[in-house]
């Protein structure tokens, strides 16, 4: 995938669940090397039938990676993590040791808002988010699209959103303190950039 690859790009039309998950390696000279050996696993081993998709995002300020796998459902998901998770985890910490790993968020795309679809995507801009999120999705300058992930109870929602670079995203957000509409504090993002795309089941994903 190149830079300019957008999220819709990433995204199969048969994923049953959307698996979100983020690895803290501190440093981007281990976030490179722990992004590196997990793409390394994935082109050694035969991907499971069920995985569609699955891609690796590295923070911008070098703290961490998030990985984004599509399958066609949760019990497919925990099937293979039973059986192989262990050994494929057990190699990258043995090349990067020290990884931490809060948790995995299982979640289903509920929707799309796209502002732009030709311009090409600067930066990532992850938030995870428990209220509102109607602020998110408004348009604003450099703002191409946002798009909403719901947590298997719905309780929460993760919101990958798209922009043209990281200034655009930070004067929108300074605009939106500023006007009393959100505080940049009260928001749980990072923003990330593309590393590596795997896609099992290539778009434009034919059946």
């Amino acid at each position: 995938m190149t830079p300019t690859t957008r999220f819709l790009d990433l995204v199969h039309p048969a994923a049953g669940t959307a698996l979100v998950s983020e690895w803290r390696t501190g440093t981007d000279e281990r976030s490179r090397a722990a992004a590196d050996a997990m793409a390394e696993e994935w082109a050694a081993a035969e991907a499971p039938s069920a995985r569609l998709a699955q891609h690796l995002f590295r923070s911008v300020d070098g703290a961490g990676l998030l990985f984004y796998a599509q399958w066609t459902s949760d019990e497919e998901h925990l099937a293979w993590a039973r059986a192989h998770r262990a050994a494929v985890v057990s190699r990258v910490d043995t090349l990067v040791p020290g990884i931490e790993r809060p948790g995995l968020n299982r979640t289903r795309l509920q929707r799309s808002v796209v502002h732009d679809a030709e311009s090409p995507c600067g930066v990532f801009v992850v938030t995870k988010a428990t209220g509102d999120i109607e602020g998110l999705l408004a348009p604003a300058p450099g703002l191409l699209a946002a798009h909403v992930h719901l947590t298997a109870d719905g309780e929460r929602a993760i919101v990958f959103a798209e922009w043209t670079d990281t200034a655009a995203q930070e004067a929108a957000y300074g605009a939106a303190y500023e006007e009393g509409v959100a505080s940049v504090d009260e928001l749980d993002f990072k923003r990330y950039v593309l590393h590596h795309a795997s896609l099992d089941r290539h778009p434009h994903w034919p059946s």
